[in-house]
């Protein structure tokens, strides 16, 4: 609807404001009208009308199998539209007009907005719907008539926040109308269904709606007193949830003020027992599942401590070494899971535990503390089930360039650096592309990949190639001395 609004019309931002408004309770007069509701904004010239958005009926057939949105409707090709944009009175046509074999009636209802019409919004009954109609039918129209004149009126739709329920109700899922005391006119069978299951045995009809509520409610689980009384009373535009001893529900509350005069109001009620139910239960394994991360990260922990002991208890070089490796390498599994066990989500931030890495790489290696590891870019947030093989194959990057990068180096610089190994990472078309890049020695004459019976190479490139469905090669820095390895991985 804005890119309409910016091309096409004079509306102001506080008028599209009122119009999002309109659009984003419109879904309700839409099934108590049993129809169709498109909203048709001015042209600009005057030449006519142009679709700036659409609601379908979930309470009868549509009258639109098409969308219409970003049509256009020239003058006179709709004349209830051009009436009610000149006038500012709701329109009813005589004779239904045909489409696809199917009679419409068309209203046309002004939108006024700082005593001006806006917009004109056309409701379309599809009459092979229309039936006897019943006291709950009957009850939808005549709240369903209300509700236009008050957008005629400009006084619907409420100024003011949205709810932030995104499960707040709908019509189908429990109608009361209450009279301008608060008091019960009608509810519908669902609406019935959803008091008795608080504890009510009788009917709803010629209760106070609060009391009624406050007495089968108990206080433990009732928000603030007054916004009970003014929700359920349906003296003010707004949302609240209640709790029962099993039973959970959100209200609703439309006041109806055609005229300006207060004369009752919509309470919508749904019961959302089960969806409170998944809700702690999803909350429960999200724990567990974090709880979980956090005992593999012990676990992990204390299998590196074993390792490490062992380590110092061999006096073979080769041997030592090789349980070091192992160390690293567990511990950067660990690493993963100790982020895991402090995220809500299946993923992870892993700059973070890329520079950890880093850090931890460094200040174990022969040469600890004067091999600068720095990051250029953002991996962003990744899947567990990518992070953790990727933080194994960023120690044996890491670790590989400062032990054969520069194995024996003395300092070079003021600071007693030796040298620097640059992470540089970015995302694209679904991708994330890593290169490594070191200042090193570079690769020794004659390395061939596919030849390397390295454990380390051996181990990345199962990782990249085979768990990850990534690409790996290894070459010299473009610019001179150094390695470069660059990993391509599929982000999907």
């Amino acid at each position: 609807m804005s890119e309409l609004v910016r091309s096409h019309t004079d509306l102001d931002e506080s008028d599209v404001r009122w119009l999002q408004l309109l659009q984003a309770d419109w879904q309700i007069i839409a099934d108590l009208s049993f129809a169709d509701l498109v909203l048709w904004l001015p042209d600009r010239e005057g030449h006519g009308f142009w679709a700036g958005g659409q609601m379908r009926p979930t309470t009868a057939p549509t009258a639109y199998v098409d969308d219409v949105v970003g049509t256009f409707v020239p003058v006179g090709r709709r004349p209830p539209l051009d009436e009610a944009l000149a006038t500012g009175r709701l329109v009813r046509e005589g004779e239904p007009e045909w489409r696809d074999d199917v009679p419409v009636r068309v209203e046309a209802i002004p939108v006024r907005h700082r005593d001006k019409v806006v917009a004109v919004v056309a409701r379309n009954t599809n009459l092979l719907g229309v039936r006897a109609p019943s006291r709950l039918e009957l009850s939808y129209l005549q709240a369903a008539g209300e509700l236009t004149t008050m957008i005629a009126e400009g006084r619907f739709p409420a100024p003011g926040q949205r709810s932030d329920h995104a499960d707040s109700p709908r019509v189908g899922d429990g109608f009361v109308r209450v009279d301008s005391e608060g008091r019960v006119v009608y509810a519908s069978p669902n609406a019935q269904s959803v008091f008795r299951r608080l504890g009510l045995s009788g009917d709803l009809a010629g209760h106070a709606l609060a009391d009624l509520t406050r007495s089968l409610v108990p206080p433990r689980r009732r928000l603030d007193e007054e916004t009970l009384s003014a929700v359920m009373g349906g003296r003010v535009h707004r949302d609240t949830e209640l709790s029962g001893e099993s039973v959970s529900l959100i209200a609703r509350s439309i006041p109806l003020r055609p005229g300006g005069e207060h004369i009752g109001a919509l309470v919508l009620v749904r019961d959302v027992s089960d969806l409170r139910r998944r809700d702690r239960e999803l909350v429960t394994k999200d724990a567990t599942i974090r709880e979980i991360h956090h005992r593999v990260k012990n676990n992990l922990q204390t299998v590196a401590a074993l390792l490490r002991l062992q380590a110092r208890r061999i006096d073979a070089v080769e041997a030592r070494a090789a349980l070091e490796e192992a160390v690293r390498r567990v511990g950067s599994i660990a690493l993963v899971h100790e982020t895991l066990s402090q995220a809500v989500e299946e993923d992870v931030e892993f700059d973070e535990i890329a520079d950890r890495l880093g850090v931890m790489v460094g200040e174990v290696s022969s040469v600890a503390g004067r091999v600068r590891v720095r990051r250029e870019g953002s991996f962003g947030r990744l899947l567990s089930e990518t992070a953790t093989p990727l933080a194994m194959v960023l120690t044996e990057v890491i670790q590989n360039a400062v032990e054969h990068g520069y194995p024996g180096e003395s300092p070079s610089g003021a600071d007693g650096a030796v040298g620097s190994i640059v992470m540089g990472v970015r995302r694209e078309a679904g991708r994330l592309r890593l290169g490594v890049e070191d200042d090193g020695r570079g690769l020794p004459p004659g390395f061939d990949l596919d030849a390397s019976t390295s454990l380390g190479l051996s181990i990345v490139r199962t990782l990249v190639e085979s768990e990850l469905g990534g690409r790996l090669e290894i070459g010299r820095v473009a610019s001179g001395r150094g390695t470069r390895v660059a990993i391509d991985l599929p982000l999907d």
